[in-house]
Parts: structure tokens; C-alpha cells; sequence
């Protein structure tokens, strides 16, 4: 039986992930949860799996939850231990009891406890784009150090994972990414400039979190995505393609040397990644519906539009560049999509927010995770400011 902390309980993934939990409770046993706010989320999950630890962002986070297991009738000699903060997310990552972690918390509040669990050995279930988008050098470093196991849950990488089995690495030439086009695939660039935050929040194929969301629309998640694969599988940025597929169906692709190219397809269910991340390298009976090969169906395969969503091209030109670039990009994009979902600014400005950013920023090598960290608050001030000119601009 595994023994699994959920870093990000609360979300998409960490809500898949106890389904996969609940339906192989033989297999499976939760140590510790952790989440932002969602106290009541959080409680109905106490009740559920019974972890030893429970933790939220804040002390005020964590009263509300109190207050809420209260309610539920949950007698306080059955309660798990009840943390807030950032060391508590490391304390339950490394505890000796856990054997895989998932690293699911959106930003980078999950890459201090995601290291940690690395430089302990764990395996890390990584469904964090921000912890080697803003890290991948020092995390990566860490895990040939201390011999952990990185799988990651993104359907993406995880497909890649799976094809890269296969075959002989040094005889791969390429990975080729699949991206949805998100809602304003055929929407025209100049229409761009007057879509909703509600608009860009409907995404034609997955439910996920507002800021992922976001991403997508932009195809910003896709260059994360493209900077992620590089330090997970050790690709260039030249060897990483990105190719729009609306079926979500094709999750990547290995081409090797000989022209050979292994797909890994399956349904759009996110528990199929998941518990591949914690069965590796078995596999298990997964709860995800098989596709159907009796049934007609059409798979598209489109370049991406550089011109129209051009946070995919600069999320390549930051891996090339290296050092805190990929920090900085992310950083600047969080703030810029927490600043469109307020109406502050128009779509075509998260692109300008980001740019701009990096152009403001020395460049720098972090060697540290606290290095990063300053980097990360550095770049949100100056992409906070970058807001400001352009909020500022559109009252006018």
C-alpha cells in the first residue's frame, strides 16, 4: 500500500486524484492533504480519507475548516492534525510515512515543498507546470542527486512518457506536444481584443482551474508545457514541436530517428495520467472510458497561429535564453491573467504585460530555491506595474 500526500487537494487534480484513491483504497492511503482556501472542500475530504495532516494556506483558512468540521459532526479526537503555511506543505511532503507526493498546487507555492519531497528520494507526481517552469534547472539537479522519481500527471508529458518506453532515447528525434487551439481557435486576431474573461474561461474540451484556463486560450499553458518537457525529458527547444489538435484525443507524440512516430491516445479523463503516476511502471484497471473504435471519428492536426497567439513563440525564446527567463515568464503571466479575469486589461495585453516584463528584468541564474523565489516576487512587481500602465490606459 502507498502512502500519498495531495499538495492541492481542493483542485481538479487533487479531486481526481482521491477518486482514483477511493476506487483502489486497497492500494492507496492518505497521509496528508493540503489546499489554498476551500475549508469546505477540504472538510468533506477529512471526512472521506481520514489523513493524519491537514493543511491550509492561512490561519484564517484554517479556523473556517475547524468551524466547518464542526459542523459536520466530526468529534475533535478524530480530527487529523491541522497546519497552515509554507512549512507545513514541506513538513507533510517529507514526512517519513509518505512514499509518492502530488504536487498539484497552482504557482509556485508548491515548488519549496515539491524540492523538498525531491531531495528526500519521494516520488513526485508532478501536475505543477510552475515548479520547472520557474525551477526546472534547480529541481532537476535535485532529482539525479537524490535518485527521486519525477512522472509526470499532465496528459501531455505523461503521454510522452509512456511513448519514450518504447524505444531506445538516443534514437529519438523529436516530442510533438497537442494543444486543443483553446476556445478562440478560429476566432480572428483582430476579434481578440474584445473577448471576455467569461469567453476565455470556456474551454472546449477540459475543466480546470481559471488561471490554466487562461493559458490555454492564450497557448501559454502549451510553452509552459514546451519548457517543462525539455527538463523532464532532456529535449532542446528545437526538438519540441506543438501541433493544435481539437479532438484532445492524440496527448503526445515520439518521432525516433527512422521516421517511426508512437502516439499516446486516450480519453479526456485526467485520471488515467494520475494513476499512471502512481502505479509506474505497472499498470492498473483505470475508471476512464476506452475509445471506441467502432464509431467514425476525425482527428485534425494544425500548426499553431505564432502571429495570434504569440506567448507560444516567447515561451520557446526563454528556454533558449535560460537562466530566470522561464521564472519571469511565468511570473508576469500569472499576474497578467489575474489582471484580464478582473477586467482590468483586454487579451492582446496579457501578451504585452508578459513581454514587457522580461524586457524590464536583469537577467540572473538562480541556483536556489529562495533565489527563484526572489526572482518570482521581482517579476510580479514589475509585471504589477506593467498592469498599471496599460489599466490605466484602457480608463482613459
Amino acid at each position: 500500500m502507498k502512502t500519498l500526500t495531495i499538495l492541492g487537494s481542493t483542485g481538479s487534480i487533487g479531486t481526481n486524484t482521491l477518486d482514483v484513491v477511493r476506487r483502489n483504497r486497497h492500494l492507496y492511503q492518505v497521509y496528508a492533504l493540503a489546499a489554498g482556501r476551500n475549508a469546505e472542500v477540504m472538510a468533506a475530504q477529512i471526512l472521506e480519507f481520514r489523513p493524519r495532516v491537514a493543511v491550509l494556506a492561512t490561519s484564517a483558512g484554517l479556523s473556517r475548516l475547524m468551524g466547518r468540521l464542526t459542523d459536520l459532526g466530526l468529534p475533535r479526537a478524530e480530527w487529523p492534525e491541522l497546519l497552515a503555511g509554507d512549512a507545513a506543505r514541506v513538513a507533510i511532503s517529507i514526512a517519513g510515512e509518505v512514499d509518492t507526493v502530488i504536487s498539484a498546487i497552482v504557482g509556485v507555492a508548491g515548488l519549496e515543498a515539491t524540492y523538498q519531497a525531491v531531495t528526500r528520494g519521494k516520488r513526485v507526481g508532478l501536475a505543477n507546470k510552475e515548479v520547472l517552469v520557474s525551477g526546472g534547472q534547480v529541481v532537476m539537479e535535485a532529482v539525479r542527486q537524490y535518485g527521486a522519481e519525477l512522472v509526470p500527471v499532465d496528459s501531455e508529458h505523461n503521454g510522452a512518457h509512456q511513448c519514450l518506453r518504447a524505444g531506445n532515447r538516443g534514437q529519438v528525434s523529436r516530442l510533438i506536444l497537442t494543444a486543443s487551439g483553446g476556445p478562440f481557435r478560429n476566432t480572428p486576431k483582430e476579434a481578440l481584443a474584445f473577448v471576455t474573461p467569461a469567453e476565455a474561461l470556456n474551454h472546449p474540451t477540459w475543466r480546470m482551474g481559471n488561471r490554466i484556463t487562461i493559458d490555454c486560450a492564450t497557448l501559454m499553458n502549451k510553452g509552459f508545457e514546451v519548457i517543462e518537457a525539455c527538463w523532464l525529458f532532456g529535449f532542446s527547444p528545437s526538438q519540441v514541436d506543438v501541433v493544435v489538435h481539437p479532438q484532445s484525443t492524440v496527448h503526445a507524440m515520439i518521432e525516433y530517428s527512422d521516421g517511426s512516430v508512437l502516439a499516446q491516445i486516450s480519453a479526456t479523463d485526467m485520471r488515467m495520467p494520475i494513476q499512471y503516476a502512481l502505479t509506474y511502471p505497472e499498470r492498473s484497471e483505470a475508471p476512464v472510458p476506452k475509445i471506441d473504435w467502432r464509431e467514425a471519428r476525425k482527428w485534425e492536426f494544425l500548426p499553431p497561429d505564432l502571429d495570434k497567439f504569440p506567448l507560444l513563440g516567447l515561451a520557446y525564446e526563454c528556454q533558449k535564453t535560460g537562466g530566470a527567463a522561464t521564472c519571469v515568464l511565468n511570473a508576469a503571466d500569472e499576474v497578467a491573467v489575474e489582471a484580464f479575469l478582473e477586467g482590468r486589461i483586454g487579451f492582446p495585453s496579457i501578451y504585452e504585460v508578459v513581454a514587457e516584463t522580461l524586457a524590464h528584468m536583469p537577467a540572473r541564474s538562480p541556483r536556489t530555491v529562495a533565489e527563484i523565489l526572489e526572482i518570482d516576487g521581482e517579476a510580479r512587481q514589475t509585471a504589477r506595474e506593467q498592469v498599471t500602465l496599460r489599466a490605466g490606459a484602457v480608463t482613459a
